[in-house]
């Protein structure tokens, strides 16, 4: 079972779990700090930055454990 989905908020995935800061890194996704990661949910962020969603996902839960 997956505990991080693509409707979640960055800035909720990245305050409970800090480990997903290097995967987000990885992917491109820096911005961890800007105004818009409080804003968009994970499938927002991951479009606007032109990355697959699922392999995103896929990726993070693997990170705290759940795949």
């Amino acid at each position: 079972m997956s505990v991080i989905d693509k409707s979640m908020s960055i800035i909720d995935i990245v305050q409970k779990y800090p480990q997903t800061v290097e995967i987000f890194r990885n992917y491109g996704m820096g911005c961890l700090g800007c105004v818009a990661a409080r804003f968009e949910n994970l499938e927002q962020g991951a479009s606007a930055h032109g990355i697959d969603v699922a392999s995103l996902v896929a990726d993070l839960n693997k990170a705290v454990g759940q795949d």
